[in-house]
């Protein structure tokens, strides 16, 4: 039951509200807020499992981060104060690598809190300005590439083609359309194969575009939804060319981005988390059920088995076998 509980609200968006009101229709009187101390007493216990999850994420050679606001009630009022759910995500598969897909989830009140800091791989990210805290400056080895996500740069141009309102968004447009069908092609393959396809045909699609854009950009309004779209890709050329030259870069952060979204959805339904404590549970059971739907295993059957298994005295020292990835029923 508790499994179910917490599966329904932090993988299927549904809030214990609403819960209480199915338990209701089968005359099973459930008290929301005695739902909510049980998965607070859940998020205590599974706490380790989370965290073993971020720590092999920070191990991989490269990490997709994501961010999400959590609205967050004040103790001892009832307003709310913005508070942040940060997602990290570690999938190796499409350079060949071997290990399971995993993400982990972390609350913050103060945001930015970029809870890679001190990470010399490979921080895959959206455009925000946040995680230049941990960027590597040209001065020294310290902290994080920076790559960039060629999907939030295709939306800001996808809107404008869509509305058939700009010629040069529209070309835009089909020429990323060739970046994204080279990679379906390399991925999974060798990384000499990856590069060889990128610096052979993605590197002088990748020049097109910038060229399109400063020839374009003086010529337009700088107020205009195209001159926006410019700008924010022009000023990040850099970020967006480290996968031209890296095998392990993606072009796009998507495998976070599908993380993320989950969150979203239930954030939506449910509102707000009730305190920090919420926000902290809801981060460790979220982590918890998205890395067990991104290996494709069933977060209820993993749960349950894994509640069953702390119950009967699970030994701390074996926590590898606990996790979704290793999941056998």
């Amino acid at each position: 039951m508790l499994a179910y509980i917490a599966v329904s609200k932090y993988g299927d968006g549904l809030p214990l509200h609403r819960q209480e009101a199915i338990f209701l229709r089968d005359h099973v009187d459930v008290d929301r807020g005695i739902m909510a101390r049980w998965m607070g007493k859940l998020g205590f216990e599974l706490e380790i499992l989370a965290d073993y999850t971020f720590s092999q994420i920070k191990r991989g050679e490269r990490i997709f981060a994501d961010e999400t606001t959590l609205p967050t009630i004040v103790p001892g009022s009832r307003a709310a104060k913005t508070a942040y759910l940060w997602a990290y995500a570690r999938d190796d598969r499409p350079f060949g690598g071997n290990g399971p897909p995993m993400v982990a989830y972390r609350f913050e009140v103060v945001a930015p809190a970029i809870a890679s800091r001190g990470n010399r791989g490979i921080l895959q990210i959206d455009g925000y300005t946040a995680y230049n805290r941990v960027a590597r400056h040209e001065r020294g080895n310290d902290g994080a590439l920076l790559a960039g996500c060629w999907a939030h740069s295709r939306r800001r141009f996808y809107e404008l083609h869509a509305n058939d309102s700009s010629k040069v968004a529209t070309m835009t447009i089909e020429r990323m359309g060739v970046l994204w069908s080279i990679e379906e092609k390399v991925r999974g393959q060798t990384p000499d194969v990856r590069v060889a396809a990128r610096q052979e045909t993605s590197a002088a699609v990748v020049a097109d575009l910038y060229k399109l854009w400063q020839d374009t950009l003086p010529r337009i309004s700088g107020k205009s939804k195209l001159a926006e779209a410019i700008r924010y890709a022009l000023s990040r050329r850099e970020a967006f060319e480290h996968f031209l030259h890296d095998e392990r870069i993606e072009i796009d952060s998507n495998i976070v981005e599908r993380a993320i979204r989950p969150q979203a959805i239930v954030r939506k339904n449910s509102l707000f988390a009730g305190n920090a404590g919420g926000g902290r549970t809801w981060a460790t059971l979220s982590t918890l059920i998205q890395t067990a739907k991104m290996n494709e295993v069933d977060p209820l059957a993993w749960l349950s088995q894994t509640l069953e298994r702390i119950a009967a005295g699970w030994p701390a020292g074996d926590i590898d076998a606990l996790m979704p990835w290793n999941f056998k029923k």
